[in-house]
């Protein structure tokens, strides 16, 4: 069965694809303001990971950060690679190129979130 498209989800999509950085809930929150309750924030957040869409990021602050990847704009994201917080601009951005880990034998991974933060280019 798919997924209806509704005003709202079309609001959170267009607001992460303008976005130059990774966004969270909160900082979706103050854009949008009343237009979108909290909840019916993360759970479009939600479902758009589940739909490949865009992915979470865990932040070195705990927060999870959703990025609408431009390498994944036309098909599900599936790579993965490292994500960087810049110190001085707080800007958090999916860096190009893509992890390949190798693992102990018997191990499989499924999943990668790594983060760096310093300086990013415009700010060194």
């Amino acid at each position: 069965m798919a997924k209806r498209n509704t005003i709202t989800k079309q609001l959170i999509l267009d607001s992460l694809k303008n976005s130059k950085s990774a966004v969270s809930q909160d900082i979706l929150q103050k854009e949008l303001g009343k237009a979108v309750d909290r909840a019916t924030i993360y759970r479009v957040l939600n479902s758009f990971c589940e739909d490949g869409i865009v992915h979470k990021i865990l932040g070195d602050d705990g927060k999870y950060y959703f990025a609408f990847c431009i390498k994944c704009s036309e098909k599900k994201h599936k790579h993965n690679h490292f994500h960087f917080k810049c110190l001085i601009c707080g800007k958090i951005e999916c860096l190009p190129n893509e992890l390949h880990l190798k693992l102990p034998e018997g191990y499989k991974s499924v999943n990668f979130n790594g983060f760096i933060s310093g300086h990013c280019a415009e700010c060194s």
